[in-house]
């Protein structure tokens, strides 16, 4: 999608105007007219540093700071999967057309039980799915849907269009608490310590968990089942067979 050159050339000497948000997609503001898109993707972390302190292995992108005392905004990321992207917004359809394309952000754009109502109804998929799905709602990780799943009391393999209004209610709920709640805390770091705000520091979510990297210990919430883990594509889904229905 870019290159080395390009990153270096859309960078150097602009000044960042903005952040902000739309899915999983960081976005930079420069006074080019240009943005930067930042997508951390399984292992990426974004760190403002100290030109003196040691770039973490894994480095991939390394932005000089002006200003005293001088600092560095890294990229790292281990697994290669995550991309830094410089762009022109008026052109993002064709040259990052998966941003120019995501769905409803339940946090940006206040998803309404109305919007959810029709989301739900309007397909037949299973809950996860679709609730991953960033074209159809937008920044929800795997991480987030179990437990928004499991507040909501809904297993994650039921067809959408087979939820009742007041389970629609509940979902919309969830939704919104859940991510208000985890954006609060930090976010969640498990314990292979990946994720990490851009001083470096963890989040704090992980310890409200109440299914997701809990598989066969007892549910919190009944306290009678045990947390189910299944893995299907890659991805693991943990749930209560008791709780969600």
């Amino acid at each position: 999608r870019t290159s080395r050159r390009a990153v270096i050339d859309g960078l150097t000497g602009t000044t960042i105007v903005g952040t902000h948000r739309r899915g999983k997609y960081l976005l930079l503001a420069l006074d080019s007219g240009d943005e930067v898109m930042i997508h951390l993707r399984m292992s990426g972390r974004l760190l403002i540093a100290g030109v003196d302190e040691p770039r973490p292995p894994h480095t991939h992108v390394a932005a000089l700071l002006s200003g005293e005392p001088a600092e560095e905004l890294r990229f790292v990321d281990p697994r290669t999967f995550g991309e830094v992207v410089v762009f022109d917004p008026r052109h993002v359809a064709v040259e990052i057309p998966d941003l120019a394309h995501l769905g409803i952000d339940p946090v940006t754009d206040g998803l309404t039980r109305s919007q959810l109502r029709s989301i739900v109804l309007g397909r037949s998929r299973q809950l996860k799915a679709l609730l991953l799905d960033q074209h159809v709602v937008a920044g929800i990780g795997n991480i987030y849907c179990d437990e928004i799943l499991h507040a909501a009391r809904l297993l994650p393999g039921r067809r959408s269009d087979s939820l009742t209004g007041q389970e629609i209610t509940r979902l919309h709920r969830e939704i919104h608490r859940i991510l208000g709640e985890a954006i609060e805390a930090g976010g969640s770091t498990l314990a292979d310590a990946q994720y990490v705000d851009i001083d470096g520091n963890g989040g704090q979510f992980q310890l409200a968990h109440r299914v997701y990297d809990r598989a066969g210990q007892r549910c919190l919430t009944c306290s009678r089942a045990v947390i189910v883990r299944v893995v299907s594509g890659g991805r693991s889904t943990c749930f209560c067979p008791r709780c969600q229905r």
